[in-house]
C-alpha cells in the first residue's frame, strides 16, 4: 500500500517539477554580470591562468636547484664470467716473479682480487655553493611568472572588449524591438482609423492599401529583428562562454550609459604607456631577455659545489651470498667476514670554463642582439599607441557629434510623425504625408540606434586604447 502511494505521488510532482522548471525566466544579466561571468568561466583566461601557476612551479623548481640533492641507489652485480688482469714478469713484480719465461713477458692471470657477486648500497649528497647561472636563473624564473601574469591580463582585457561589444548590441537591439512595437502599435491604429474613413466615403482605399504595406514592412522587420537578437544572444553566449542551451536575457538603462567628452578629458590625465597591457607584456619580455644576456656572460664564471657519499657495500662468490656471511673468520682492523662494510668520501668542484672555442661569446653575442630587437619593438608600440589613441579619440568625438545629432533628428521626426497623424485624422492632411512621414521616423530612429552603437562601440575601443578595460580589482598584479 504504500508502495502505491509513493508510485501516485511520484507520479504527481514529477510533472509539476518538469513543468516549474520549464517555466523559469532565463537568467538575465547587466553588463558588470556579463564581464564578472566570463572572466570566472573564459576557456582563454582559464588557461591563462593555469599558465601562471605553471610559472609558480617553474619559480619553485628553479629554487629546488640550489637546495640539497639528496640520491640513493642500490645494486646487485652478478659476473658470469670475471675479466682477466694483465702483468708483465719482471723481478720487481712480486706477483710474477715465479712465474715460468723470461723477463718482460706479458701474463693473463685470472682475477682474483674480485668476486664474481657484489652488492651496494649508497647515498650521495652534493650542494651548489656557487653558480652564477642559478643565481640569474631564479631572477628569471620570477619574470618568467611575471610575463604570465601580463599575458593573462592582456586576456582578460580582450575577452572584456569581446563580451561588451557584444552586450551593447543586445542591449540596443532589445529597446528597438519595444520601439519596433510602439511603432507598430501607431501604424496599426493609424490603419483602423483610415478604414473608418474609407468606410464612411472620406478615404480612398489606395490610402488603406499605402498603410498596410507600411504595417507589414514593419512587422516584416520586426520579426528579422527577433532572429537578430537571438544571433546577437548566442554571440553574447559564446563569448562568456555561458552554456549555449540555457537562456539568457540582458538588462540595463541605454540613458544611464556615460557616452561625452568629459570622459576622455579625464583619461588624458595622467596617461602613460605602462597603463597599456602589451607595453606591460614587452617590458616583461625585455626583463626576461636582460637576464639572458647575464646568463650567457655567467656561464663564463666558476661554479663551485660540495659533495658527499656514504654507503654500503659487500662481495660474495654467488648472487645469494651478498645476503649472508659465510666466513666466521673474526673482524680485525685488516681483514673481516665477507659482510657489508660502509665507506664514505667527501669533496668539493670547482669548475673553471677556460675555453669552450669561442661558443659563449657568440651565444652572448645572440643575446644582445635580442636585447636590441626588444629595444626596437618599444620605439615601434609606442608609435602604434600613439596612433590608436588618436585614432580612438577622434572616432569617439565624432561617435558623439553624431549621436547628438541624430537624437535631435530622432526627436524631430516623432514630432513631425505626430503632427501628421493628427493633421491626417482631422482631414487637413494628406495620407501621403503621413506615410512619408512614418518613414523618416523610421529611418531617423535607425539612424539614432546605429549612431548609439557607434558611439558605444567607439568608447570601448577608448577604453582598450588607455588601458581602462578592465575592473578596477582586476588591474592589479598579482
Amino acid at each position: 500500500m504504500k508502495y502505491r502511494l509513493s508510485m501516485l505521488v511520484a507520479l504527481i510532482v514529477s510533472p509539476a517539477l518538469v513543468l516549474a522548471q520549464s517555466s523559469q525566466k532565463p537568467s538575465s544579466f547587466t553588463l558588470d554580470d556579463c564581464i564578472k561571468y566570463a572572466l570566472e568561466n573564459s576557456v582563454d583566461i582559464k588557461n591563462a591562468t593555469i599558465d601562471e601557476e605553471i610559472a609558480d612551479a617553474r619559480v619553485k623548481e628553479t629554487r629546488g636547484i640550489g637546495l640539497p640533492q639528496v640520491d640513493a641507489t642500490v645494486g646487485l652485480l652478478h659476473n658470469q664470467k670475471l675479466p682477466r688482469f694483465f702483468l708483465q714478469k719482471s723481478p720487481s713484480n712480486p706477483f710474477a716473479a715465479d712465474l715460468p719465461g723470461n723477463e718482460g713477458d706479458v701474463y693473463a692471470m685470472e682475477n682474483f682480487f674480485q668476486l664474481k657477486s657484489s652488492g651496494n648500497a649508497q647515498v650521495s649528497v652534493s650542494q651548489i655553493l656557487f653558480d652564477g647561472s642559478y643565481l640569474v636563473g631564479l631572477r628569471a624564473a620570477n619574470a618568467y611568472r611575471e610575463l604570465s601574469v601580463r599575458s593573462t591580463k592582456r586576456t582578460k582585457e580582450e575577452t572584456v572588449q569581446n563580451v561588451t561589444k557584444a552586450f551593447y548590441a543586445v542591449l540596443i537591439n532589445k529597446d528597438r524591438m519595444e520601439l519596433f512595437d510602439n511603432n507598430i502599435a501607431r501604424v496599426d491604429s493609424l490603419l483602423k482609423t483610415t478604414e473608418a474613413l474609407q468606410r464612411n466615403g472620406f478615404a480612398e482605399s489606395i490610402e488603406v492599401d499605402r498603410i498596410r504595406v507600411t504595417l507589414n514592412n514593419l512587422v516584416a522587420e520586426r520579426d528579422k529583428f527577433y532572429n537578430l537578437q537571438e544571433l546577437g544572444l548566442e554571440v553574447l553566449k559564446f563569448q562568456m562562454n555561458y552554456p549555449m542551451n540555457q537562456s539568457l536575457d540582458v538588462e540595463g538603462d541605454i540613458a544611464s550609459l556615460q557616452v561625452d567628452e568629459a570622459v576622455l578629458q579625464n583619461y588624458e590625465l595622467n596617461w602613460d604607456y605602462t597603463q597599456r597591457s602589451d607595453y606591460q607584456l614587452l617590458e616583461a619580455n625585455r626583463n626576461l631577455q636582460e637576464l639572458d644576456v647575464k646568463n650567457k656572460f655567467s656561464t663564463a664564471l666558476p661554479s663551485l659545489s660540495a659533495f658527499a657519499n656514504f654507503g654500503y657495500t659487500t662481495q660474495s662468490p654467488d648472487l645469494g651470498g651478498v645476503f649472508k656471511t659465510n666466513s666466521p673468520t673474526p673482524a680485525t682492523d685488516l681483514i673481516g667476514p665477507d659482510k657489508w662494510y660502509s665507506f664514505s668520501s667527501f669533496g668539493v668542484n670547482l669548475n673553471i670554463p677556460i675555453f669552450s672555442g669561442l661558443q659563449r661569446s657568440y651565444r652572448l653575442q645572440q643575446a644582445k642582439l635580442n636585447l636590441m630587437k626588444v629595444e626596437n619593438s618599444f620605439t615601434s608600440l609606442k608609435s602604434a599607441i600613439d596612433l590608436e589613441v588618436r585614432q580612438a579619440a577622434i572616432n569617439y568625438l565624432n561617435a558623439i557629434k553624431s549621436l547628438e545629432s541624430q537624437r535631435e533628428n530622432s526627436t524631430l521626426a516623432a514630432n513631425i510623425a505626430r503632427v501628421t497623424k493628427i493633421k491626417y485624422e482631422q482631414g487637413v492632411g494628406s495620407n501621403l504625408e503621413v506615410i512619408d512621414a512614418e518613414a523618416a521616423l523610421k529611418e531617423a530612429q535607425t539612424n539614432y540606434y546605429n549612431a548609439l552603437y557607434d558611439a558605444l562601440i567607439a568608447k570601448v575601443d577608448l577604453d582598450k586604447a588607455y588601458g581602462k578595460l578592465l575592473p578596477q580589482g582586476e588591474t592589479e598584479t598579482k
